[in-house]
């Protein structure tokens, strides 16, 4: 049995296994109580086998962060919170309340009131001033934590989380950056500590000694002038004497520059947080950030580098990932790719999460778990990208009798293209978890068939669910049919070579992941930099341009005011910041007018420029493929998904097809 199947003892409980999933914030509350689609969500992961649920933020004050939290700070939601801890318990998981104070991540107008922070430093992440905080404001949060913590207990919870990581109240109070104060909660680390420890006393004092307090740390702030591990470690020996019982280590504040969970982060980057903080302290240890395989988590803990891992966007993605690996079917597991689109992409854009591999994640009360239809229909799927394999597995695993038709002789379709780029290689993933589950399921699938009408006629099917994707947009440009031109799918897919000079026309995601794609062309492999660095062979400033400056020289161009209009908030910055690091020239307000053979005629602010190049490559777009109507037969329903419906994300290719295997019944 792997490791991390083996039960642990933290505090006075005993997890059944080592599989936590930490706190994230869902806004599936938001006037503050829980309600049916809250407990759906969890009560799932409950049955799919984790071993501890942290639920959270838990608004501790009126200061917190605003009524979407889940309440804490008052009686009037111990009833809801007891409903759902008991729906909880019942399927074997434990489950812990996280205490959350936004301090100067707060927004006004969520309050209803300025923000308050250990000093009246401007906060980036919200764009606002906070209030200092008085010495009654601090006794009044302190005990607010305690208050919160008491009712969480009364609730029902088996522990509360104390979080003092991602730049909130405890770890404005233990930066330098963000504490300024002179009196005895500011200056050294000694004293900026005594706010977190403080409430972790108070916590401990009104829950007593027999309930479990872990403490959600960020094993480094990745801010510059804040703290490193070494003070993590630090500070948590501390809050052990303080009373807690398990640290669970993140990174990061919301500021940071140092991307901390997309899928650019490679997997389990972060583990050496947890490793530090365990060297520190007795108790048990959880590691987090972007662990989304179970092999990789049970080594960390094999390994001693950690007790326990959090799957967070992991049980998001499958909520039945421990009851997989309990089975023996790993292979069956839907992995997070680390994507953000429908999660931290919809929380910064106020929307519940949802999540772009698993369709029914925040769908639960709506759309239970499908049984097998009693009136199984031959359907078939024409076309083997996201679309098309979510919707064959869905109706497959629905009972009906399902034939994939792809034209190529790969299945993927643009999952292919977006995990061309190293950084971006968790889309082979996904596409490779698509094509098992479809396999699994019983799909016949067909690659290098293309449909027409004898196919169908021969296959005679019910229904007929059409995927056929897209093609990339060939615009209107004078010399577009140049030899020096090629499309950026062809540089992807690797079909086409390009020049050592390259424009690139398109600003949006696939013209910025071609662009990186090309200007990393030459750069050192992470394997040859460890080596050279090891051993000394070059030095430091010679080594980052060997990594970062490649023999292809690129400019990409965008008729729009800003690159990556179509990329998620929360990766955006990440893709942009590749740009910058593998020098990539970027013009936006800037139109291709013509293209010769010697390069592009451009238009900027009304004047006309010339780009010498060796190869344009066209980023401009997708447009539809739906050429087969026509050779269905009338009175054969058809439901056309994604792409081939409308070009879009992922996300609606996915969440299409498993709407249309679904609507078979």
């Amino acid at each position: 049995m792997p490791t991390l199947l083996t039960p642990i003892e933290i505090g006075g409980l005993r997890l059944r296994n080592r599989i936590v999933m930490p706190a994230m914030h869902l806004l599936y509350t938001p006037d503050g109580e829980v309600n049916d689609r809250f407990i759906a969500f969890y009560e799932e992961r409950a049955k799919g086998g984790a071993g501890l649920l942290i639920v959270g933020g838990c608004a501790v004050d009126e200061y917190s962060g605003g009524r979407e939290l889940i309440g804490l700070d008052h009686d009037r939601f111990i009833p809801g919170l007891e409903r759902f801890t008991t729906a909880i318990h019942a399927h074997g998981a434990l489950v812990a309340a996280q205490l959350y104070q936004a301090g100067r991540y707060a927004h006004s107008f969520l309050i209803g009131r300025q923000a308050i922070a250990p000093s009246p430093l401007p906060s980036r992440f919200t764009h606002e001033t906070p209030r200092e905080m008085t010495q009654e404001d601090i006794r009044m949060v302190i005990e607010s934590y305690a208050a919160a913590a008491v009712r969480a207990r009364k609730a029902g919870f088996d522990a509360v989380e104390i979080l003092a990581s991602a730049g909130y109240i405890i770890s404005q109070f233990l930066s330098p950056i963000t504490n300024k104060r002179t009196d005895d909660y500011g200056g050294d680390l000694e004293h900026r500590m005594r706010f977190g420890l403080e409430v972790a006393q108070a916590v401990r004092a009104a829950v007593g000694k027999d309930f479990t307090l872990i403490a959600r740390l960020a094993g480094n702030d990745f801010m510059p002038g804040g703290h490193t591990n070494k003070e993590a470690c630090v500070f948590a020996r501390e809050l052990e004497g303080a009373g807690i019982d398990a640290f669970n280590i993140t990174g990061g504040w919301h500021e940071t520059r140092v991307p901390q969970i997309p899928m650019e982060v490679p997997r389990g980057g972060y583990a050496y947080l947890a490793q530090g903080v365990k060297q520190a302290v007795g108790k048990p240890v959880i590691a987090c950030n972007r662990i989304n395989d179970p092999a990789l988590a049970d080594t960390i803990i094999r390994q001693g580098r950690a007790d326990m891992v959090g799957f967070a966007r992991g049980l998001i993605a499958d909520a039945y990932l421990p009851k997989k690996l309990m089975d023996g079917r790993p292979e069956t597991i839907m992995p997070c790719i680390g994507c953000n689109q429908a999660c931290f992409d919809h929380l910064f854009q106020f929307k519940p999460v949802e999540c772009l591999v698993n369709p029914r994640a925040s769908h639960e009360v709506e759309m239970p778990l499908q049984a097998k239809t009693e009136s199984p229909k031959k359907v078939m799927v024409i076309g083997g990208g996201p679309a098309g394999l979510s919707a064959a597995a869905t109706a497959a695993g629905a009972g009906h009798s399902v034939s994939l038709y792809e034209k190529s002789d790969v299945l993927g379709g643009q999952l292919i293209l977006a995990g061309a780029l190293e950084e971006r290689s968790e889309f082979l993933a996904l596409r490779d978890a698509l094509v098992r589950q479809a396999v699994a399921a019983g799909v016949d699938v067909h690659t290098n068939t293309a449909v027409d009408q004898d196919l169908v006629a021969s296959y005679r099917p019910d229904a007929v669910i059409m995927a056929t994707g897209g093609e990339p947009i060939r615009p209107p440009i004078a010399g577009i049919d140049g030899a020096n031109v090629v499309q950026a799918w062809d540089v992807l897919a690797g079909r086409v070579d390009v020049g050592n000079e390259v424009v690139i026309i398109g600003g949006g995601a696939v013209g910025i992941e071609t662009a990186v794609f090309l200007a990393k062309i030459g750069t050192l492999d992470a394997q040859t930099l460890k080596f050279l660095f090891l051993n000394q062979a070059e030095d430091i400033e010679t080594l980052e341009n060997l990594t970062t400056m490649g023999i292809k020289r690129v400019t990409l161009i965008e008729m729009l005011p800003r690159l990556g209009a179509d990329i998620g908030f929360s990766t955006r910055w990440v893709e942009l910041s590749l740009l910058r690091r593998y020098r990539v020239k970027a013009k936006t307000h800037t139109k291709a007018v013509r293209i010769t053979p010697e390069g592009v005629m451009v238009e900027h602010d009304g004047a006309e420029s010339f780009l010498a190049c060796d190869t344009v490559v066209l980023a401009v777009g997708t447009r539809s493929v739906n050429a087969l109507a026509g050779v269905i037969p009338a009175g054969i329903p058809v439901v056309t998904v994604g792409d081939a419906l409308e070009p879009r994300k992922a996300f609606d290719a996915i969440r299409e097809g498993f709407a249309a295997g679904r609507a078979l019944g």
